[in-house]
């Protein structure tokens, strides 16, 4: 299976958008030229930094891996997750307590606050800010993991993770607005470690070492391959829970997948192997849900074929949504954790505590 171009622009849209896309990449390379030489700032630290980015505009799972690297050290270390908050309420640093919600923090800061009570969990605009306040804590954190900032470069951190999607490898797209990088294809560079995401859960050596190639590491770099896997669907309402007692949900039902995430094609391809039909409701991401989308939900429910119905949401987007608007249909949402292929995840894990080991003070 090869990977294949982005396909979000059309041939000839992408060409008119060139120039446009020619000057935000000259604003970028002056950019990370500034960093280059000095002149802007970037801070270093004399404990763990890890960053998880990528070079395009979402839709490549920082937060599942990110959560990843907080489940396999948070027994071992006091950690600290560290991200914009995209899409709340507020504005600049703040920490996590028992009184915010999707809203005061954002969905996928509040995502990770409601499954790692052991942590610190905190937003801000300016990581290097919002590291500084997390310092000043009365139990400081010895980690802190900094979720989508590859291009935040005020910030250096100790281990730079770059995700790229299988199906849409940063080295096939372009930069915005004709393409979906952030910046040129270059700044892969300051990655530590690439991984793959998204990739098909079977997967050949040969493909493996084939996308390797592709991508044409730094002897620096090591690449790996990481695919979803789906866990079983959670209730959201009395009607879910009922029905959850059935072992195949959504055999004999007509599913609705309500997503507001940048990339639901794998969950769609997830759903379509045990539901009966699926039909597909996207919001753009990190969107929150409105008096009027129920409204629209509603009314795309009821158009499904099928008397028997189910509705699903993304682990996302159930931070935010009212499952209690919807009495008569079963409401799910699907977690999701991610894998590593073959021996890979062992690797990777050692090259996440060999990291930290380096780190004398708390190893």
């Amino acid at each position: 299976m090869h990977s294949k171009p982005i396909p979000k622009v059309d041939s000839l849209l992408k060409f008119i958008l060139l120039p446009f896309s020619l000057l935000y990449g000259l604003a970028i390379l002056l950019r990370n030229f500034m960093f280059g030489i000095g002149l802007f700032s970037s801070e270093e630290y004399p404990f763990p930094v890890i960053s998880i980015g990528n070079l395009s505009v979402g839709g490549t799972g920082k937060t599942p891996h990110a959560e990843y690297i907080i489940s396999h050290l948070r027994k071992r270390f006091k950690l600290a997750s560290l991200s914009r908050g995209y899409g709340r309420k507020t504005k600049g640093y703040k920490l996590a307590t028992a009184g915010d919600n999707a809203n005061s923090i954002g969905d996928e800061p509040f995502q990770i606050f409601q499954k790692f009570d052991d942590i610190h969990v905190a937003v801000a605009e300016k990581r290097k800010e919002g590291i500084r306040q997390l310092r000043k804590l009365d139990h400081p954190p010895q980690i802190i993991v900094l979720d989508d900032a590859f291009q935040h470069q005020s910030v250096k951190p100790g281990l730079n993770i770059l995700l790229t999607d299988y199906s849409k490898l940063y080295k096939d797209d372009l930069i915005l607005p004709s393409g979906r990088l952030r910046e040129w294809k270059s700044g892969a560079k300051r990655a530590d470690i690439i991984i793959v995401t998204k990739s098909p859960s079977v997967l050949s050596p040969l493909e493996i070492r084939r996308i390797s190639q592709s991508l044409n590491p730094q002897d620096y770099q090591k690449v790996f391959f990481s695919y979803i896997n789906y866990k079983k669907a959670i209730p959201l309402n009395r009607t879910a829970i009922e029905l959850y007692k059935e072992k195949d949900k959504f055999t004999t039902r007509a599913v609705l997948l309500v997503s507001a995430i940048a990339n639901p094609e794998s969950l769609i391809l997830h759903l379509k192997r045990s539901a009966k039909e699926v039909q597909h409701l996207s919001f753009k991401d990190h969107y929150y849900f409105k008096a009027k989308d129920y409204k629209t939900i509603k009314t795309k429910l009821d158009n499904l074929l099928s008397q028997k119905r189910a509705l699903v949401i993304t682990e996302k987007d159930a931070v935010k949504f009212d499952a209690s608007q919807f009495n008569d249909v079963p409401v799910f949402s699907i977690p999701i954790t991610i894998k590593f292929h073959e021996h890979q995840e062992l690797s990777f894990s050692e090259e996440i505590d060999n990291y930290v080991r380096s780190y004398s003070k708390i190893s």
